[in-house]
């Protein structure tokens, strides 16, 4: 598993580029899956036949894509202008190198120099940056890169400390692991999962990809943030590392039916499996979309805790990621069967 989410990890695919991610995910379950297909938005729709066939039809979404971003313009001097594909804090982008474009250009992310900010500036975040590839001019920077063309933060995929593991775009594809993972074992009874496009800019792709499962029931695997850190009050911290999967009842986008939050602990707490309860009503994912699709779809998110959401360096506990995993094969059967 930890191999697979460090491949995951290491491609470049933000939302609309997906390619890379979606190739990737086909060769490693075109063996394992009864049918797949890449409709016409890019999700990619996996059905795997189990052991029996179960009552109700259960949908496992988790999105391909990450934050990354995309060129605006190219200006005279030879740097580029660029805008966020997704949300990123302009803070996590300071002096960050990054790969721009298809011919793979090494860059940086510059901003005004200190000794030439005002008073003011300097306790702001700042906002003007730019992305120096080295080139000299308009002309030359314009023979390596065009507008439209992305850039993703260069990060390495690191383990360190008591089974901590950092790397970009583990939103979401620590997600996409766990799905793949479940597509290469047997599975208690027929299943259908999304590897959805497109989540970080306003989700609706993945309603798309319902419309067409129409399932009774949908799980998102989903990373949330955990600000578990020094000075952050309990009761901001949303969920923590080391404590298991993060059950929602409330996002920004989704209120989730009491019975299947309580399902959901219910079995972790049966099952001996770690499990807490995402403590903020903040955030929205695929859930928003999904569970107003068709006719109406019960919907339920287990994420992954994650601290530095949407950074180069997103770092996950090797023990939440086992944990989600047995808490959402669980649920996934007892859905299927109710």
């Amino acid at each position: 598993m930890l191999e697979l989410i460090k491949k995951l990890s290491l491609l470049n695919g933000t939302s609309g580029r997906e390619d890379k991610v979606r190739n990737f995910i086909i060769e490693e379950i075109k063996d394992y899956a009864d049918s797949y297909e890449t409709d016409p938005l890019g999700n990619l729709i996996v059905f795997k036949k189990g052991v029996v066939k179960p009552a109700k039809k259960v949908m496992l979404d988790a999105h391909m894509d990450e934050v990354a971003m995309m060129i605006t313009c190219v200006n005279d001097d030879g740097t580029l202008d660029f805008e966020c594909v997704g949300g990123i804090d302009s803070r996590v982008m300071l002096g960050r190198t990054v790969t721009v474009g298809k011919k793979k250009v090494n860059g940086v992310i510059g901003l005004k120099p200190v000794h030439l900010l005002s008073a003011k500036e300097r306790s702001e975040v700042p906002s003007e940056l730019y992305i120096d590839i080295g080139a000299e001019d308009l002309n030359e920077a314009e023979t390596l890169v065009s507008p439209g063309d992305c850039a993703y933060f260069n990060s390495e995929f690191v383990e360190y400390g008591d089974g901590f593991i950092k790397g970009k775009a583990l939103d979401d594809r620590a997600g996409c692991a766990i799905l793949i993972n479940m597509i290469k074992s047997e599975l208690p009874c027929d299943m259908y999962f999304n590897f959805s496009a497109g989540e970080e800019v306003g989700l609706g792709i993945a309603g798309t990809a319902a419309y067409r499962i129409d399932p009774d029931y949908a799980i998102v695997v989903e990373t949330t943030t955990a600000a578990d850190l020094a000075d952050v009050p309990k009761s901001k911290q949303v969920c923590r590392l080391g404590e298991g999967a993060a059950i929602s009842f409330m996002d920004r986008r989704t209120v989730y039916p009491r019975e299947l939050f309580d399902k959901a602990m219910e079995i972790a707490e049966k099952n001996g499996i770690k499990a807490q309860v995402k403590s903020a009503v903040a955030g929205g994912n695929n859930a928003g979309i999904i569970h107003k699709t068709a006719g109406g779809i019960k919907t339920v998110t287990v994420s992954l805790p994650c601290r530095y959401l949407h950074s180069p360096s997103c770092v996950l506990k090797k023990e939440d990621i086992a944990e989600s995993e047995k808490l959402i094969r669980l649920l996934a059967k007892e859905l299927a069967n109710d």
